[in-house]
């Protein structure tokens, strides 16, 4: 069993792969940080139950 040298197309797979997942990570940070600011802004309020009458 011999060991193949990487052929370009998986090169350029690996490349587009590691920019996909970079993307989605910048992405979820961007959510989470716009989450976390909006929650400790403090005009954020959880809904409250209505009375029931």
């Amino acid at each position: 069993m011999t060991i193949k040298a990487e052929h370009e197309i998986h090169q350029r797979r690996k490349g587009r792969n590691i920019g996909v997942g970079l993307m989605l990570a910048g992405f979820v940070v961007l959510v989470l940080a716009l989450t976390f600011v909006k929650i400790t802004s403090g005009d954020f309020e959880l809904p409250r139950a209505e009375a029931i009458e």
